[in-house]
């Protein structure tokens, strides 16, 4: 009984230590998830529906509106015109999906996202001290505005199947007139977790090094709830100095306690058995 108080009262003071810290974390998560799901799923789409514009596209990004979710597809001219804009409702049901072909020019906002995905692109393309690359992966940018904030991420996806990679991401921060202002790296090592049907209701596992920080990354959420319902994974847990995360895949749930917190419960745990 005693103990239970004890990791209660820790819970609750974590709770209100780190609330909007991960609110932050979680708001940013699901605006990289919501522009990669509309990104995955329009890709789709567009090269079943219109595989004559294949060698037309110039490149593709994605955006949220209100409750809709746009993927863009743009041609290769130097100032690039919008091939095809595919909505999504927050289901991201493919045959509710909005598909409107009419070609047209960015407007203020999306040639604002073009352009910081644009000069990251450059970024990556030359700094080969920052940006690693590895086999069977790509580095995928992600351009994020809100509000006055312009950032692009940049995650590695795989190419193969059966493998979700965490780790060796990236963001890249811009002013106003979409000139770079910073760029690091989020994880400084490549997590690479295979899964297949013996893998399901798997509790799955990283670690963050002091320079990543004390909570899972937005970008980290990012990946596994684009993943998790395929893997079919139960819990994935990030421990770092501080903190301990714990994200329940099938309620999409995050939970943050004190690293002394968890010890406290994985004794008591080891103890019961």
């Amino acid at each position: 009984m005693k103990l239970t108080l004890i990791v209660l009262n820790l819970l609750i003071w974590n709770n209100i230590s780190y609330g909007q810290t991960e609110d932050k974390v979680l708001a940013e998560a699901y605006l990289l998830y919501n522009s990669e799901k509309a990104s995955w799923n329009g890709t789709d789409i567009f090269l079943e529906r219109f595989p004559e514009k294949r060698n037309l596209i110039g490149g593709y990004f994605s955006y949220s509106e209100n409750d809709s979710h746009n993927c863009i597809f743009f041609d290769q001219n130097e100032i690039p015109e919008v091939l095809a804009k595919i909505t999504f409702d927050e289901s991201f049901n493919v045959t509710k999906a909005v598909v409107d072909t009419v070609k047209r020019k960015f407007n203020n906002y999306e040639m604002d996202l073009f352009q910081i995905r644009k000069n990251a692109l450059a970024e990556i393309n030359t700094d080969n001290d920052l940006f690693k690359q590895y086999n069977n992966t790509n580095l995928n940018p992600i351009p994020i505005i809100s509000g006055k904030d312009k950032k692009v991420f940049v995650l590695t996806g795989p190419t193969i199947s059966g493998v979700v990679v965490l780790g060796n991401d990236y963001l890249l921060t811009f002013d106003k007139n979409n000139n770079l202002k910073e760029k690091k790296s989020l994880h400084k090592n490549i997590i690479p977790i295979e899964y297949d049907d013996k893998t399901k209701d798997a509790v799955t596992m990283h670690s963050h090094l002091k320079t990543t920080g004390n909570l899972i990354t937005s970008t980290d959420l990012c990946t596994i709830m684009l993943y998790e319902k395929y893997a079919n994974w139960k819990q994935h847990i990030v421990i770092s100095k501080k903190n301990v995360s714990l994200w329940d895949c099938k309620k999409d749930k995050l939970v943050v306690m004190t690293r002394k917190a968890w010890e406290k419960i994985s004794e008591h745990q080891n103890k019961k058995k």
